[in-house]
């Protein structure tokens, strides 16, 4: 039986490529999104552009494991019991607009798949290398890194760089102003990238012809404009079974600060207990988004929680160790932990564990907080930011009435 291995961990998600054959090779490269890694044989795919359904639709009929890094106890298994008996979709793979696998060797000669596993795999590094050479790369990882720009914008300038000229089948020098916004619409119309995704991708190419080619080719672009989109919020009942029906005691208390604190995923699994002030009752957020410290709340329940907890688990260091525990616990894992809590509280909701955070400013909104200081507390660095809370907060927390109540 076929099976395939998929590794998500903080850096991304992982494919590597063992003794699989090449008819699985273009599967994979034909899948879109995915990185080959020629060092060390294995496909990349960025966490934010990647969900289960991207590969159950590459996987669509071959059993595959998603292995959670940092806690290898998680496993899910996919297409084992409903796999189907008929192999021959592999047969059908599609391509995809910017992986060409119609020159592999193994293709035009018609030879047994595999034997031509070498030259299938020279086909497509070569088609890799041939647009985005090394030399790029490393040029602009060495600028980023000059920069100080953080390891999850690296991978993603990378990311994007590479693939605007897979698409394109150009090198960087050959492209121009045209065959950007032809990329741009591609990722809109067949890759339904969303507005922030897409600015990212012009951010990446931006700095990348600016600083390492010294092109100014993408300087009129037109950004498209955010989604503005309303944050989901769950009310205090809700907030108040996904903690109740947590059992674990290292789950609860990651969840229970993520809300109580109003902090990002990435704050909460970086805490150390030097970061905790319990005389004080403040959470110290060390480099948050943008590498700026700041403080926030420590609530009265959270901080007696917290005694017991680094009592009980004898925390020294990070305050969620993971695996190994020399390493703070992965993003990944803290989102899976959130999904099941939410999961067993039966709420129904479209959310997130970012959701605890969006809750945190909403209900403090509602209890009368100025808004100013919940810009502090979030470390947001624009009122407009915070400011969207006003519009999912709760008309009656805020005292505001309805013209026609007021109709005797």
């Amino acid at each position: 039986m076929e099976l395939v291995y998929i590794f998500s961990g903080a850096d991304g998600i992982r494919i590597p490529f063992f003794d699989y054959d090449s008819r699985l090779f273009r599967l994979i490269a034909s899948g879109g999104g995915g990185i080959w890694n020629k060092s060390r044989r294995e496909f990349i795919f960025p966490n934010e552009h990647t969900c289960l359904d991207t590969f159950s639709s590459i996987f669509s009929d071959i059993t595959w494991v998603m292995v959670t890094e940092n806690n290898p106890a998680q496993l899910m298994i996919h297409n084992f019991f409903e796999r189907p008996w008929n192999n021959t979709v592999i047969n059908q793979i599609p391509r995809s607009a910017d992986i060409q696998i119609d020159n592999c060797p193994a293709r035009s000669a018609g030879a047994g798949m595999q034997q031509s596993d070498a030259a299938c795999l020279a086909a497509f590094v070569s088609k890799t290398e041939q647009f985005f050479p090394e030399h790029w790369r490393i040029e602009l990882e060495v600028e980023l890194h000059a920069r100080k720009y953080s390891p999850r914008t690296l991978r993603s300038y990378v990311y994007y760089n590479s693939l605007l000229c897979r698409t394109l089948q150009k090198t960087p020098e050959e492209i121009d102003d045209n065959g950007i916004k032809q990329f741009l619409a591609i990722l809109d119309k067949n890759r339904e990238y969303s507005a922030s995704s897409m600015n990212i991708a012009i951010s990446a190419i931006k700095f990348f012809y600016l600083n390492v080619i010294k092109k100014n080719i993408i300087g009129e672009q037109h950004r498209p404009r955010h989604d503005k989109r309303l944050p989901a919020v769950l009310s205090k009942a809700e907030i108040s079974r996904i903690l109740e029906l947590e059992t674990n005691p290292k789950h609860r208390l990651l969840l229970m600060l993520v809300y109580s604190s109003g902090l990002r995923v990435s704050e909460v699994v970086a805490l150390r207990k030097e970061h905790i002030d319990f005389s004080r009752k403040v959470l110290f957020i060390r480099s948050g988004k943008g590498r700026r410290d700041r403080c926030t709340l420590l609530s009265e329940r959270a901080s007696a929680f917290l005694i017991e907890y680094c009592s009980l688990y004898d925390i020294r260091t990070w305050l969620f160790p993971g695996q190994p525990a020399n390493r703070h616990l992965s993003i990944r894992s803290a989102q899976n932990i959130f999904d099941k809590a939410a999961h067993k509280a039966e709420i129904t909701k479209k959310i997130s564990i970012h959701s605890l955070r969006h809750t945190f400013a909403t209900h403090l909104l509602e209890s009368g907080t100025d808004i100013r200081y919940i810009q502090t507390l979030l470390g947001h660095s624009s009122l407009k930011t915070t400011e969207r809370y006003a519009h999912v907060a709760v008309r009656s927390a805020l005292h505001i009435q309805s013209p026609l109540d007021t109709i005797i």
